[in-house]
Order: C-alpha cells, then structure tokens, then sequence
C-alpha cells in the first residue's frame, strides 16, 4: 500500500457517499456507504474475511475517490449511475440488453400485414406480447396464418398494381391482396379474428382447429390431423404460459436469483392484469460469491428505468438490506409508489417459487450445455495433447492452407484457434511474394518463416517495453501448428521454424483420410471418428481452407479488373489501384457514374471519361 493511499484512508470522513476504486487511473470497482470512513477501512483490513474476488480487486487498488452525498437514497442513484457510465470490472454487471420479440399490427393501412418487431414504439398500432423468445412467436404465427388466410408479406401494397399471387395463395394461406382477390371488408373479419385470439379469446381458434383435426382423421389422413392437433396443443401451451396469475388482476413483477457456474441467474416474471405477459432470464457475470441482497439491489437498480418501469409491487425471492431505500429509488423512478416484498405464504410465494423453478430448469440446460462446450474445446485439446505426446494443453493453435490457381494469385491463410474457439480477430492473409507457380511446399516455406520472424521481432520489443506480448500482433506465439497437407509440407513448416529459431511442436493433417502426419514419425494417426479432437482440428483445418480460398476469389477478382483496365490508354499502375481501392467489385465500378468514378485519387474527370467509355462503348457509339 502506498503512502498516498494509506493518507487517504486515515482521512476518509464519516459520511454517506460513494467510493471509486482504481488501479493505474482506471476505476474496476464503485460501490456506496452510509459511513465511508468504516466501509473503505473494511477492504484493507482483515483480508481473510473477504471473498477471493474481493481480494483479488483489492490487491490491484492503489488509488481511489469519495463523492460526498446528503443520505442513503442519493448515494445508491449515483452509484447506479456511475456504474452504468464506468462499467467497473468488479462491479455485478447486467449483461443482457435482450429486447423480447413482439406482434404488431398497423391497423391504419387497407391491409395489415403481422409482423415480428424486436422492440414496441407508440405508432398507433396495435402490439401483442412480449414473447418468451422468438420461437414461441412463429409458433403463434403459424397457428394465426393456419387458421386465418392473412397476408405473410410485410412489403407494402400500392392499390393501383395487381400483382401476381405468390405460393401462400395457391395452398389457401392467403388470400392474396395483392391481387385484390379479397375486398377490405372481408380482409378486416380476418384481421379482427386474429386480434381476438392474440388478446386470448382463443375458443375460435381452437374450435376451427378441432373441426379440421376430426375432419383429416375421418379421412384417415390421420399425418394432417397430427398436425392440427399439435397447432391445439400449441395454442394451450401459450395461454398457459399467459394463465391469470391473481384473482385480483393486479401487476406484479417477481424476481428470483439462482448461482450458476459462477455467475449469477436471475429470473424476472411480468404480470399485467394478473396476466404473464413475459419471463426473462439475465445473467450476472461472476457474481456467484455474492449476497442475495446485493445481487437483487445491483440487478434492480440496473434494469428497471424510466422507459422500463417496475410494477407497483415487487415480489423478490430473499430479504433486502436498506429495502426502504430501495424502494425510494424504485418510487422516483416509477413515478409512482413502488413496494417491495418478500412473500412468505399465499399466491405471491407462489408466483415466487414459479420463478425458482425456472431458474433451476434453466440451470441445468445452461450447466449441460457448458458442458458439451468444455468437452468440444478444452475437452478435444486435452485429447489433442495426449494423441500427440504434448505436456500440456495447447493455448493457442494456428492452422495454415495455401490456395491459388495454377499458381497464380497464391495466397495463405494463417487462422487461429485459443482455448478451442476459433478466434477471428487475430486470422491473417499472406500473399506469396518469392514463390513462382504452383508450389505448395515452397510457399508453405515463406509463410511460416514470415509469421515466426515478425512474432520474434515483436516479442523482443514487448520485452524491452515492458508490453504484454499475448496483446501483440505477431508476439502471441502458438503451442501448437496445424500445416494443411501431408508430410511434405510439415517437413518444410519444420524447416522453415528451424531455419528462424524457434521449435513449436507441428503436425499434417492429410485431407483424404483426415491422417494426422507427426514429425520424424513413420506411422500416422487416425483418430475415431467420433473423437472431440478430430473435430476440433477438422474445424480448423476447415476454417483455414475457406479463408484462404475467400482471399484467393477476392485476389482473382481483383487482378481480373486490374488487367482490363490495363488496356485503357493513360491508366497506368497507380491510377488503377486507386480505382480498385474505391470499387470493390467490378459490378459495382460497372455501375458507376462518370462523376463517381472522377472521385477516386488522382483520376479526375478526363481519366474517369476514358474508363467510362471503355466501360460503356455502346453509349460512346450512340452519341
């Protein structure tokens, strides 16, 4: 601890406020207290009683700054705000900004389309939902269009073009007015129909879906009546998950926390007039080690707002510290007074324990999940590691693959894989400059020994520096190198490293077989087809393929436009690379204006007349 930071903890005043921990002038941590002086001291001392992540952030402080505030109310908004504004490493971050899927609509034009809108606006138009996900919404859209003939489109009709009626007319699920086959009147029953089954009188719907299902089943096209029994199950699984909740009808938000695999889940359900009309699901990053009250006051002050209000009581799943506090803070947000409970007995421990057994269920697909990803990435690297006699794990993994066309326009490409996942920022192109034709080998010989001669260039410079070299462009040197072929091109990537300086354990993967070819080794290994590890390294070589050969066509297309351009008078190297520069394609240089293509460096518009008439000879011959 330094002098200064010692100073201002024996001066620290006994007043409410916030405090913003920093280390090397950033803030990671910003946190409110009613006693500054006693909560700050706290961090500094009896280290034992704190959590690993307190500990953690404590041992990189070496600054940090007060704000004075008049009471407890005033210090949880600023810190709520300045949370938002730094996003401190430390702090419970609400990481979600998940905007549900809702039904719209627009009532105002001759013929509404149903649409799916990610976000509600007041446009004067009606909206349904939101929705538990955007599967749950096709499911409603596809029992409304099954039973009411409305528009699937949503581009917009103009009254004087008929136009030709699309598939969705000839199978009876339109009735096309785009082709004014179905007058307004009888388009607006439709519409009317489908606004009475979303706002759940459902008792049509399901009444149609039953006529059809018996009628299919009295044919015995008993495929087709599976089907509209399926639609009646889904319509019941969507009313249930909008089932009044409150005999009272009353609005109600309940929310209920679980820890998960070090994070915090948090479960918040919306009930509006004793309806649910959503559940949704956050995730606190790595606040598995906290208390449930702060966890609840951290993800409470963060997700509600003035444009996302809480309801008029709050139903929460454990007891908060300095609740009325709290509620304050909910009330001026609101607008009006907010309550917040923790029921104990009754319909509201119940809609309670509701939202604790989502939690649990969604634990469990979340932790199964997790694990299928450890077991595709870090899983697959300790088979990889094993297979190939390595010490440890590779970190980092770089696979290479050349491409070009009978030797013209060869290129490499260099993709990178860490921790098991394909790490796009850091993929490379390289184009062969010493190489002539169609020479995989000696290519494979260029690349490598490029990327390992900057990599070692660049680390000794972090090292004189003092810079992390894992942030480097080239520093971050791989445990391991997947070379795309067989042992003709391991043996040169071997060479090539060799002849640089550096030993890097390297392998072949022949594509024929998938054959992993190793150095000095005679017999080659063939792993099971199911193996975690063959697939990992397929993926790689994979995307190592499909990078080189998008930078190849890229290249091709390029150097097609280049030499057509070559046969114009006056435009020489220079001017050409400024056209390909600011025309990526030639579709798009063939569309082009005469004054667009004047707007590229140096052409100007007696150049840009040339290329514009080579381009457009019947033009010149009209004129």
């Amino acid at each position: 601890m330094n002098a200064e930071l010692e100073w201002k903890i024996k001066n620290l005043p006994d007043s409410p406020g916030c405090y913003l921990m920093k280390s090397a002038g950033e803030i990671i941590y910003v946190g409110k207290a009613k006693n500054l002086k006693n909560r700050v001291r706290q961090y500094f001392h009896a280290s034992s009683a704190h959590t690993p992540k307190v500990r953690a952030m404590v041992e990189r402080v070496d600054d940090f700054d007060i704000v004075l505030v008049d009471g407890e109310l005033e210090a949880l908004m600023l810190e709520c705000n300045l949370i938002k504004k730094h996003h401190p490493h430390y702090n419970i971050l609400l990481k979600d900004d998940k905007h549900y899927p809702y039904i719209r609509i627009d009532l105002s034009v001759p013929f509404p389309a149903i649409e799916i809108k990610r976000e509600q606006l007041k446009d004067g138009a009606r909206w349904f939902g939101p929705y538990i996900g955007a599967a749950a919404v096709r499911e409603v859209l596809d029992t409304v269009r099954a039973v009411f003939p409305v528009r699937h489109c949503t581009r917009p009709l103009r009254e004087d073009v008929r136009e030709r009626p699309c598939l969705h007319y000839q199978t009876g699920e339109c009735r096309a007015p785009c082709a004014q086959l179905i007058d307004r009147e009888e388009y607006a029953a439709y519409i009317q129909a489908v606004i009475r089954f979303l706002s759940g009188q459902t008792d049509e719907v399901i009444a149609e879906l039953d006529r059809r299902m018996r009628d299919a089943s009295a044919k015995m096209n008993f495929e087709r009546a599976a089907v509209f029994r399926d639609r009646i199950n889904a319509v019941n699984d969507i009313m249930q998950h909008q089932k009044t909740l409150s005999v009272r009808g009353d609005d109600r938000d309940v929310i209920a926390f679980m820890p998960s695999m070090g994070d915090m889940l948090v479960q918040v359900m919306v009930s509006r007039e004793g309806k649910l009309i959503s559940s949704e699901l956050h995730t606190l990053e790595g606040a598995a080690e906290e208390s449930g009250s702060e966890v609840l006051i951290r993800f409470m002050t963060q997700y509600y707002s003035i444009a996302n209000p809480p309801a008029r009581e709050v139903a929460v799943s454990c007891e908060i510290e300095d609740a009325d506090v709290l509620e304050e803070l909910l009330s001026e947000t609101a607008g009006r007074r907010v309550h917040v409970l923790v029921p104990q007995r009754g319909d509201k421990a119940a809609l309670v324990r509701m939202a604790e057994k989502n939690l649990e269920d969604e634990r469990l697909k979340l932790e199964t999940r997790r694990e299928k990803q450890l077991e595709r990435t870090l899983g697959a690297l300790n088979e990889l590691a094993w297979e190939l006699g390595l010490e440890k794990a590779p970190r980092r993994i770089e696979g290479y693959d050349i491409s070009n066309t009978q030797g013209a326009q060869s290129v490499a490409s260099e993709v990178v894989m860490i921790n098991g996942e394909c790490a796009h920022k850091q993929y490379r192109h390289y184009r062969i400059k010493t190489v002539q034709g169609a020479n995989d080998f000696a290519s494979m010989h260029e690349v490598i020994t490029r990327r390992f001669t900057h990599g070692l260039k660049e680390l000794e410079e972090c090292r004189a520096s003092g810079k992390n070299p894992l942030e480097g462009s080239f520093s971050d040197l791989p445990d391991l190198l997947l070379i795309d072929g067989g042992r003709v091109q391991l043996n040169m990537a071997l060479k090539a490293m060799s002849e640089v300086g550096v030993s890097i354990p390297a392998f072949g993967l022949a594509e024929r077989v998938d054959e992993i070819v190793l150095p000095n080794e005679e017999d080659s290994i063939f792993l099971d087809r199911h193996s975690p590890a063959l697939h990992l390294i397929e993926r790689l070589r994979d995307e190592a393929h499909r990078f080189a050969i998008t930078n190849h066509r890229k290249l091709r297309h390029k150097h097609s436009i280049a030499s057509r351009l070559e046969e114009i008078p006056g435009i020489g190297p220079a001017r050409r690379k400024a056209v390909l520069t600011h025309f990526r394609t030639f579709e798009e240089l063939d569309r082009a204006s005469l004054i667009e293509i004047a707007r590229c460096d140096g052409i100007g518009e007696k150049y840009a007349s040339r290329i514009y008439s080579f381009l457009h000879p019947q033009e010149r011959m009209d004129q």
